[in-house]
């Protein structure tokens, strides 16, 4: 019997396009599973040194749940590149202000720190509303771990 080895080919022609509504959803769970799909671990074929991952796009992500005090305490930060330049929201702000961007870094933070999982985050797309230009694609609905279908 012959281990099975998927190469490039095979892995760039079953990608798919899922959409998922981040409505009443828990951050870190959600993203988790996010990370999971890109990455491409939810298929039987899936290889550490391949991007074998399906696209995914997010809708609605300022309706996120974040529990305990992390709305408070968790600081998003940024810099213009000048002396002093340090800037800083808390997730309250930064929510008001873009929520994509509290739905990236969390997915981000989950995803391999290499050239492939850099590569692999360019899958995602999120919007903040409920609207999304990628109707072309005919994305699937992406089922959640412990909801039903």
């Amino acid at each position: 019997m012959k281990t099975y080895s998927p190469n490039a080919e095979q892995t760039l022609q079953s990608r798919e396009w899922q959409v998922v509504d981040a409505t009443g959803q828990t951050l870190g769970r959600l993203a988790s599973q996010i990370a999971r799909v890109l990455r491409g671990k939810h298929k039987p074929t899936f290889s550490p040194h391949l991007d074998g991952g399906d696209f995914v796009i997010v809708t609605n992500c300022e309706r996120i749940v974040v529990t305990g005090d992390k709305l408070d305490t968790v600081r998003y930060y940024r810099h213009s590149r000048y002396p002093g330049g340090l800037k800083s929201r808390t997730m309250r702000e930064q929510l008001v202000k873009s929520p994509d961007i509290v739905m990236f870094e969390a997915v981000k933070g989950m995803m391999p720190k290499t050239r492939l999982g850099r590569a692999q985050m360019k899958k995602l797309r999120i919007y903040a509303g409920n609207q999304h230009p990628h109707m072309a694609q005919l994305p699937k609905p992406m089922v959640l771990e412990g909801e039903e279908q």
